[in-house]
């Protein structure tokens, strides 16, 4: 189904088994990834489901974003079932190589390590967007509202009402749970007064595919250079996507070459092991932030993804921290739900941030601490963090404990990724 071709007018509501005015058990405002992945989560709770999105096309589809896919989210989306209409068009990589700019020891993360036919996957955007929108708009249990824009919403004692435009026309909605999935500036956070921690740190990245001469080989690399992070990800048809870490100001420069002159820069960085490069497409600069909420829950409200937290991209895990939010929420309220608690209960959602906010916490320490440590030049830390690597090549259980952290293989595993 083309991503055009999605519902634009309300279906009749549900009507929940307590019988007492909602017109959804829960309604998710935001459906990208995470808002879809909630949904797709909950296709066999019981629970009536409401996902609200303001655009047709997304602005991650019109750049062509791409993500790493960890072992841990791919096992939810097996869970849920729409796995297997993933897999075809994204890309597994077999191989992590780790290294300190030209330092020559490099950290070599394999499938040995794990036992496993490959470390993980990377997805362009419509890849994981697509499957998941058609997935939704076949549960029974989820009407998809899109294009809609949420005017505010008012949160009661065992109700929130949300105020909507679809096609032009007021509308209102009555819910028990509302799940804000909007995005890391979301609007649903900003009314309920959550606050947030955290900084811009001092670089932007650049994003950009490229195509090598050679066989990327399944290979997956990250790179550290003193102005940050550079890493390589494998995709279908031998393509690449880069995502380069520099300060601002040499961010901004580096986008302003010309094609010729961006790849001879570029070269520097990706290395020669796949020979020459050729620039795919326009190249897209972001700025790198880390951010925590404060509360991940108010009552009859729940916060996933980027609403709730944002990190560096070094190592891939933004997005993956969201899936993993999804599975969780899923999960908490949907055993609520078959013991017949009310969803939107403040110490039912409690549990869900519990469980999220420390686990999220420790990966965004932990990126913030790889970006800081390896982009520098301070003699001390450099020798510190190249015995690390030297330890890390050597010492198996190290290297695997890394291995598993980076992939979501430490923590809490839901329910959905057992299965």
């Amino acid at each position: 189904m083309p991503l055009t071709q999605l519902s634009q007018t309300l279906a009749p509501p549900h009507t929940p088994a307590d019988n007492r005015g909602y017109d959804y058990d829960l309604v998710i405002v935001g459906g990208g990834i995470v808002g879809l992945t909630t949904a797709a989560a909950l296709k066999d709770s019981g629970l009536s489901v409401l996902l609200i999105e303001a655009k047709v096309t997304s602005a991650a589809v019109a750049k062509g974003q791409a993500y790493a896919v960890h072992m841990l989210s791919a096992q939810i989306f097996q869970g849920i079932g729409i796995w297997e209409k993933i897999l075809p068009n994204i890309a597994r990589y077999s191989q992590v190589r780790l290294s300190d700019a030209d330092y020559p020891d490099v950290v070599k993360f394999q499938t040995s390590d794990l036992g496993t036919p490959e470390l993980g996957y990377v997805a362009e955007h419509y890849a994981l967007l697509q499957p998941l929108q058609e997935f939704v708009q076949g549960c029974a249990n989820v009407t998809y509202l899109c294009p809609a824009e949420v005017v505010n919403t008012q949160n009661e004692q065992d109700i929130v009402t949300i105020n909507l435009k679809v096609d032009g026309e007021n509308r209102t909605i009555c819910t028990r749970l509302l799940v804000a999935a909007d995005g890391s500036r979301s609007p649903i956070r900003q009314a309920a007064g959550i606050k947030t921690k955290g900084w811009k740190y001092w670089q932007s990245c650049i994003v950009a595919f490229v195509k090598p001469e050679k066989c990327h080989n399944y290979t997956a690399y990250e790179k550290f250079w003193s102005s940050g992070p550079f890493a390589i990800l494998p995709l279908p048809g031998n393509r690449c996507r880069i995502v380069w870490t520099a300060p601002h100001e040499e961010a901004k420069a580096l986008c302003a070459l010309n094609d010729e002159e961006f790849l001879a820069e570029l070269t520097k960085r990706y290395g020669d092991q796949m020979g020459k490069l050729e620039l795919l497409g326009d190249r897209f600069i972001f700025q790198v932030q880390l951010m925590q909420s404060d509360r991940y829950v108010l009552p009859r409200l729940a916060l996933v993804g980027d609403a709730a937290h944002n990190c560096h991209p070094v190592g891939g895990q933004g997005l993956n921290l969201g899936i993993r939010d999804a599975a969780a929420l899923a999960e908490v309220i949907q055993t609520a739900h078959q013991a017949g608690e009310d969803i939107g209960n403040i110490q039912i959602l409690k549990k869900y941030e519990r469980w999220r906010k420390n686990e999220n916490l420790a990966i965004l320490g932990f990126t913030d601490l790889l970006d800081r440590v390896f982009s520098n030049n301070f003699l001390p830390v450099v020798i510190i963090r190249r015995f690390g690597l030297w330890l890390m090549q050597r010492v198996p259980m190290l290297r695997i404990f890394a291995l598993k952290l980076m992939i979501g293989l430490k923590g809490k595993t839901p329910e959905l990724a057992k299965r």
